[in-house]
Parts: structure tokens; C-alpha cells; sequence
């Protein structure tokens, strides 16, 4: 149960120190009706004892970062976690003993680490995607549908994506849930009908696939382009992210809607009606 006062919902940052966890520290600061009651960094990090906001660049919030996440989400109503696919699967249990909101912005899951997260909305309330934005996530609705509307033998589809150079997943989660919404619309499932890797003689393209192109460089923050490419013509929906602040403020309105959810696991579809 948490000690935030009932307008409030207590929010615990996890990776608070990376570059999205400061981010999310700085989003949680301007939107009502939440606050930062926890923040925590793995055994050893630098920078724990350090005050969050100041970190964060907001200045002090009195809540200094720890390496222990049990006391902490014991008093939360909710998580914000963008770490790798071990922590999530670890915070996801923590969050369904406690039985609080979950928000995992983390990318690069594996079938196993799917399935535990899974289990674990059995007792928690949380969010998964690819991507957290509200643009990212009415392309992809989009992309469903112009998969559905445009034949597969007369429409191929590629994905390109690029980000910046600290990325270590590829594709992107977003350029994989842009994937499986083509699938979708396709009537296909997207394991077996992707193309991850292009290289050699590869013969010609096979009829129905979906391809993956990835780029990475520079500070990019995320660009992803779903192409669909006929005979004598082609068409292109893209989204540019400019700002890592467009998916804090989507994971707090993730978190604050799954507030007044049962368990289980949803999509940023789900908190945008846009299912």
C-alpha cells in the first residue's frame, strides 16, 4: 500500500540513473497527480545515495537511489522500468507480490522472458510495449490496416529503423511491434515471415515477407519507416521521434491508467483505446 497521499500515485523509477530514467524522473515532475517515491540502480552502481532529482536535473527530491527494490516497491502504487529484458522479468515479480502497476518499456525480451512477464500479470497491473508514444502507436494501427487493404502479392513490406549508437538490441522493439501489427494485417504470423538479415546471394524476395533493415548511429533517438512497395508505386508511413520525453510521458499515462485496471497484461493500445 502506498504512503503517497490517494490524489497521488507513488512511482518508482528503475535504471534511474540511465538516460531514460533521468528522463522519466524529469516527465514525472511535470505531470499531475504522480511523484517519484522510489528510485533504484543496479548493485554497484556510481551513483547510488545520489538524490534522483538532482541527477535528473530538477533539483533535490529527497529520494536517494538504492540498489535493494523490495522496500521500495512495497510502499508504490506503481513502476516505470525501461532496463534489459533480466531486470524486467526480475521487477515483474517484485510488482506482483506487491500487486502494483508495471510499466516495461523494455526492449529485446525473449520468448521466456515474454511468458514470465505474463505470469506475472496474473497479480499485477502491466503495460508492455515496444514503444510508449502515442504517435508510434496510431502508426502502427495504420500499418495494420494498410497491410489488410494492400494485397501481399502485389505489396511488399520492409522496415527500416535506425537509433543511436548505444543501442545493443536490433531491430528495435518498435520496429518489431510495427512488424507484428503487419502481420496482423496480413493474417500472418510474423515468426517464419521475417527477414531479419539480408547478405549474399540471397535469391529473390520471398512473396509475403516482411523485411527488417536496421541502421545505427550518431544520437538518434528513433526513426522508423513501414514501406510498402508495389509495382510502379510505394508508400511510406513514418514516424520520427525527436525527444526520449515522449515515452516517459506515455509510461506515466500508462502507469496512471493501469491504476484503475484489473491484472493482467495490456498494450499502449490498450491505455489509447486504440485496440
Amino acid at each position: 500500500m502506498s504512503d503517497t497521499p490517494a490524489t497521488d500515485m507513488g512511482l518508482v523509477v528503475v535504471g534511474a540513473a540511465g538516460r531514460m530514467g533521468q528522463t522519466l524522473i524529469r516527465a514525472i515532475r511535470t505531470i499531475p497527480g504522480v511523484r517519484v517515491i522510489g528510485a533504484v540502480e543496479r548493485a554497484g552502481s556510481p551513483y547510488l545515495g545520489r538524490d534522483a532529482g538532482e541527477l535528473a536535473g530538477v533539483g533535490r527530491i529527497d529520494v536517494p537511489i538504492g540498489d535493494d527494490p523490495l522496500p521500495v516497491f512495497a510502499r508504490a502504487d506503481g513502476v516505470l522500468d525501461f532496463t534489459t529484458p533480466a531486470s524486467s522479468v526480475e521487477f515483474a515479480g517484485y510488482a506482483a507480490q506487491a500487486r502494483i502497476v508495471h510499466v516495461i518499456g523494455t526492449t529485446g525480451c525473449s520468448a521466456d522472458d515474454n511468458a514470465a512477464i505474463a505470469a506475472a500479470a496474473r497479480h499485477a497491473m502491466i503495460v508492455k510495449s515496444g514503444n510508449m508514444s502515442l504517435g508510434v502507436n496510431l502508426l502502427a494501427v495504420l500499418v495494420e490496416q494498410a497491410a489488410r487493404a494492400l494485397d501481399a502479392d502485389d505489396f511488399d513490406i520492409e522496415i527500416l529503423e535506425m537509433h543511436h549508437k548505444h543501442k545493443v538490441d536490433a531491430p528495435s522493439g518498435t520496429a518489431l511491434l510495427l512488424g507484428e501489427a503487419a502481420a496482423t494485417g496480413r493474417g500472418i504470423a510474423l515468426a517464419g515471415n521475417d527477414v531479419r538479415v539480408r547478405d549474399g546471394h540471397t535469391g529473390v524476395r520471398k512473396p509475403g515477407s516482411i523485411g527488417f533493415a536496421t541502421l545505427r548511429g550518431g544520437s538518434v533517438v528513433g526513426d522508423h519507416s513501414v514501406m510498402l512497395a508495389g509495382t510502379g508505386e510505394r508508400i511510406t508511413l513514418s514516424h520520427h521521434a525527436e525527444d526520449r520525453a515522449i515515452f516517459a510521458r506515455g509510461a506515466v499515462k500508462a502507469a496512471l491508467w493501469a491504476r484503475r485496471r484489473k491484472p493482467g497484461l495490456y498494450s499502449m493500445r490498450d491505455v489509447l483505446g486504440l485496440s
